[in-house]
């Protein structure tokens, strides 16, 4: 079905077999890659080369704006869409926190745990301790690590609220650690790629790649916290969503 809820015309569904085509391709080439690289490798770059060629097979194009921070670092993003993931694999390395739903997919387990994501259960509370454990052990193992504190999509025009709980791992030992708010920009698109509301995975997926034309999408890193921003992870939430809602409110005045 269309975004308007039509059946796909002949042309959008070429550009989905297409697109899928060149998608499964990249992935045969790299899975053997990548594990003939995990003996020999401490970050293997497979996965990070994966995500670029996927992205390109599936007409995205990503560009970067600002400067990574030096050293192990948390990226604190907004999320509006899967493609969220390679993007940033590919343009920083970054392992990610999920929600525990992606799990549920064998093939998704499976892509994730290659590039070291760490699964949780937003509302087991009972295993918070665990999953702040499992966060450590992935920013000293990786070096990046991207948290998503929305805790779902949004529509790609407002940010959702931050919710803190993920950032509990911040809030002593990882001084050393920069934290650098990331704004994933998909311009004047994000309406139509978003994955809001009851919209089923496959049949968003669908809708993207039979879109006409690349996608363009920026990713915006934005300065590292410092200071009172880093004072717990109440302020770290707080501090992170005002610099993104600053620098979107920026883009919409010019």
């Amino acid at each position: 079905m269309g975004a308007d809820g039509g059946m796909l015309d002949l042309a959008a569904r070429v550009r989905v077999f297409r697109r899928a085509a060149a998608g499964v391709l990249v992935l045969i080439v790299s899975v053997p890659l990548y594990y003939l690289a995990a003996p020999v490798t401490r970050h293997n770059p497979v996965p990070r080369w994966f995500f670029a060629a996927l992205l390109r097979a599936l007409g995205v194009r990503v560009r970067v704006e600002g400067e990574s921070a030096s050293g192990q670092r948390v990226l604190i993003a907004n999320h509006l869409s899967w493609l969220d993931i390679p993007a940033l694999t590919a343009t920083t390395g970054t392992a990610f926190v999920a929600h525990a739903g992606l799990a549920q997919s064998t093939v998704l387990r499976w892509l994730c745990r290659m590039n070291r994501t760490i699964f949780v259960e937003r509302n087991d509370r009972g295993s918070v301790a665990d999953q702040i454990e499992q966060v450590r052990e992935a920013m000293a193992e990786s070096g990046v690590l991207t948290i998503f504190p929305e805790g779902t999509t949004d529509g790609g025009v407002t940010l959702l609220p931050f919710k803190s709980s993920l950032l509990a791992a911040l809030d002593c030992d990882a001084r050393d650690v920069a934290i650098q708010p990331v704004w994933i920009d998909y311009g004047a698109a994000a309406p139509e790629i978003a994955w809001v509301g009851d919209e089923a995975g496959l049949a968003n997926v669908r809708r993207v790649l039979a879109r006409n034309g690349a996608l363009h999408l920026t990713i915006h890193l934005l300065p590292a916290l410092t200071g009172e921003a880093r004072r717990d992870r109440k302020a770290i939430a707080a501090a992170a969503r005002q610099a993104i809602a600053d620098r979107m409110a920026q883009r919409v005045a010019l």
